[in-house]
């Protein structure tokens, strides 16, 4: 399974994750758009999707699905935008805009930790029933 790995401790708040995300899944430099999420502080917190599945387990016309690869993906098209994902996520890590009516969610790309100047955000293989490194 393909898993984001976050180190809070290496993150200094700079907001490059959340930037590359939103230009290249929204076309625009918006953080509100972006599926990743830095609370900025005293320290800094990296909030992203951790690929559990609650989502799937809570999707009422199960829009949502885990792909080959153990990536939980939203089907946009079956999505009506009920936002029980939203609202059930344990990691907090779904999105929502007022401009979208599909909730939006990190699938591991990777592009992120491609431009992370601390190396605060991997990305890792991972056994999807174990979570261990493969």
């Amino acid at each position: 399974m393909k898993l984001l790995v976050k180190k809070d401790e290496l993150c200094i708040g700079c907001g490059v994750c959340e930037e590359v995300c939103s230009k290249a899944y929204f076309k625009e430099n918006n953080r509100e758009k972006s599926c990743i999420k830095v609370e900025a502080g005293e320290s800094n917190t990296i909030n992203v999707c951790n690929q559990c599945g609650v989502c799937i387990d809570i999707c009422p016309i199960i829009a949502i699905k885990r792909d080959p690869k153990g990536v939980v993906r939203i089907n946009k098209k079956e999505c009506v935008g009920c936002f029980m994902c939203v609202g059930f996520c344990p990691e907090s890590a779904m999105g929502q805009h007022d401009d979208y009516i599909e909730p939006f969610k990190c699938i591991a790309c990777g592009l992120c930790a491609k431009e992370c100047p601390t190396g605060a955000i991997t990305v890792e293989d991972l056994d999807f029933e174990t979570k261990e490194k493969f």
